[in-house]
């Protein structure tokens, strides 16, 4: 499939060596020509994006009361430190190399816990004081795991927090989704792309790397309709083990994803217009915000509006507040070699 990239970023047309890294931004969607929901069709999503497919891949129904009724899930320890990692690892990016020591991730970590004290996705977990020190304790374990890793001052990253975004579909102006994701960060090295993400929840069982990485190829994907550029190595940095995931894409991993995220787009239209998102049971049911109103387990879906209620003003809409991509566990259809360490 043809894609149309909606904006330029703001790197030079041909990656060279980076001075100092930016944020790169991708401008927002076109409109889709998305109405009001008409005849008890249900409204269309406006962009997709790898925590949206593995949203919807993993179970539709979870996926039509988040992304569709705009049900946010409230926050949760796992998640919310992973924005504190996150946000400590990008103001250590922001350092010049040389300075980016242990000693100054601490620093960064502290910088970073200060900064979101009043960010709903920390006031809304109830936590006591002891709570709050031991999700602390153990970002700054994520953090430490991290120099094990990698060596932060031989890193030299053009963007920070990237956020990249085309149209996929088959003509310029087709009524394909518009694919949209942020990069953790994006390196060139010896005029090759490199795209990391991090992660601080569990890796992938041995095995399963490969559907582990679907995330990082469809931002691969994002890369080369934007950049004119297929990064050389995709890698899913796992602070918790700690150990790599790295990747090369190629055009077939590239048709891959095309392919894929086509076809769960293509589902998503037909599930709004038959007002038809099935639930999917799994391990992660017993956990999951939406179970009493699940049908699975005697739930009314058409309820579910009252979970609203339980929320805090400040997280109960989606997209109120920022939140992270997890994961994709969805399988691509790739031969591509996968390395671990």
């Amino acid at each position: 499939m043809n894609s149309q990239a909606e904006t330029t970023a703001a790197t030079t047309e041909t990656p060279g060596e980076p001075t100092a890294p930016q944020r790169l931004d991708a401008s927002s969607p076109p409109a889709t020509g998305v109405d009001d929901p008409v005849d008890g069709r249900l409204r269309l999503p406006k962009t997709l994006s790898p925590s949206k497919v593995s949203s919807f891949t993993n179970c539709p129904l979870a996926f039509r009361f988040e992304t569709i009724d705009g049900i946010s899930q409230p926050p949760n320890p796992a998640a919310s430190k992973g924005t504190l990692v996150h946000r400590a690892l990008e103001r250590l990016m922001l350092r010049p190399p040389a300075d980016r020591t242990l000693s100054a991730a601490q620093q960064d970590l502290d910088a970073a816990r200060a900064e979101l004290a009043d960010h709903p996705d920390f006031t809304g977990l109830n936590l006591d004081q002891a709570g709050h020190e031991q999700l602390f304790s153990d970002a700054r374990a994520l953090l430490d795991n991290y120099f094990q890793l990698e060596d932060p001052t031989t890193i030299h990253p053009v963007g920070i927090e990237v956020l990249v975004g085309a149209r996929l579909g088959e003509q310029a102006e087709g009524s394909g989704p518009y694919l949209r994701g942020v990069i953790d960060r994006l390196e060139v090295v010896d005029g090759e792309l490199i795209v990391t993400d991090y992660k601080t929840g569990r890796p992938p069982r041995e095995g399963y790397e490969r559907s582990s990485l679907h995330g990082v190829h469809i931002y691969s994907w994002l890369c080369e309709a934007m950049f004119g550029q297929r990064p050389a190595k995709v890698q899913l940095l796992y602070l918790s083990t700690p150990e790599s995931i790295i990747a090369t894409p190629t055009e077939q991993s590239t048709r891959g994803v095309s392919v894929r995220t086509r076809a769960v787009w293509t589902a998503i239209e037909t599930a709004c217009e038959r007002n038809d998102f099935r639930p999917k049971s799994g391990p992660l049911c017993s956990w999951c915000f939406y179970k009493p109103h699940c049908p699975q387990f005697g739930g009314d879906p058409t309820t579910a509006g009252e979970l609203l209620a339980t929320l805090p003003a400040d997280v109960a809409r989606a997209g109120v507040h920022p939140s992270l991509d997890k994961p994709v566990r969805a399988p691509v259809s790739t031969t591509n070699l996968t390395s671990r360490r």
